[in-house]
């Protein structure tokens, strides 16, 4: 018989994921410095991704409990209204737009 099954505690969750948060980090932190060390870097500062980017880095310092929606949140098209068409669309994981009027 197999014990039941008990969630890990907060101390036992920082045991198993510390180490590879840390490595997601430093790969966020490394794409960062590449933007900034490169040519145009003020010019890519300022595209709709970086922004999106750069708002949800800012909610990961929040205590909330709740920051994965809110991150998610950020990066997503907030229109309620759908397009008459997707042909021609691609995904680029950021949301360029503003809400529809009213939201």
């Amino acid at each position: 018989m197999t014990a039941p099954y008990r969630p890990l505690d907060a101390s036992a969750i920082i045991d198993l994921y510390f180490i590879e948060n840390r490595a997601r980090l430093l790969d966020i932190a490394s794409f960062l410095d590449r933007i900034d060390r490169h040519e145009g870097a003020q010019e890519a500062r300022q595209d709709f991704r970086y922004q999106a980017f750069a708002k949800a880095l800012a909610l990961l310092d929040g205590s909330s409990g709740n920051r994965a929606a809110a991150i998610q949140m950020a990066f997503s098209d907030l229109s309620t209204e759908p397009l008459e068409s997707a042909v021609g669309l691609k995904a680029v994981g950021a949301w360029k737009g503003e809400p529809d009027a009213g939201d």
